[in-house]
């Protein structure tokens, strides 16, 4: 049962948009997918309070005072969203039961900044899982994903896609919904970007 968190320290990353994109990719693929949420914001619950009962369904992974357990029987895949500011027991905690840890990361330096303690942490415990950085509200052939590209490679991982600054995920997490509920013409650029992240998570 693989475990995908998405996890980074600072905020307003789009952590909650690739984790609900991500559970909504296994859900169409008929995966009994559970969303973990350990934000005190609960934004990932949320998010499924507005899910419509006609869409495939992603289970709300319940924790116990606010810990990580066990999820229930049945489950196939996890994908657990994180807190900004995670550290301490809490990341021990969930990087004890990761698989791959997915970073979510824009291309300022001021958000590379913010992150560098953290990714260096993550390339040292890299042994006991996988860790790779998805370029957030970037385009790919930019400067700015070329500077972000070369900070990540000189930490030895590797960049796993680039998702594109687009409306299409703010309004679809109005309605509790993701790219994999709409017909894939109407998103054809975003499920492509998709393709190269989904074969890294896949491999």
């Amino acid at each position: 049962m693989p475990v995908i968190v998405i996890a980074n320290p600072k905020g307003g990353v789009g952590k909650s948009t690739f984790a609900t994109n991500l559970a909504g990719y296994y859900a169409a693929q008929g995966k009994n997918v559970m969303l973990g949420d350990i934000d005190v914001q609960q934004s990932s619950r949320a998010w499924l309070g507005l899910r419509p009962a006609n869409l495939a369904p992603i289970g709300a992974w319940e924790l116990k005072d606010g810990h990580v357990v066990k999820p229930p029987k049945g489950t196939t895949h996890i994908v657990l969203d994180t807190p900004a500011g995670l550290d301490g027991k809490r990341l021990t905690a969930v990087l004890k039961i990761a698989d791959k840890v997915i970073v979510p990361l824009q291309p300022s330096m001021f958000d590379i900044l913010a992150t560098q303690h953290f990714l260096q942490l993550l390339a040292k415990r890299k042994g006991k899982f996988e860790v790779g950085v998805l370029g957030m509200r970037v385009n790919a052939r930019s400067h700015s994903a070329e500077q972000l590209a070369a900070y990540v490679g000189h930490l030895d991982l590797p960049v796993i896609g680039m998702l594109r600054d687009t409306q299409n995920y703010v309004q679809l997490a109005a309605h509790g919904a993701t790219l994999w509920d709409l017909q894939p013409a109407r998103v054809s650029k975003d499920l492509a970007q998709w393709r190269e992240v989904l074969a890294w998570i896949n491999k």
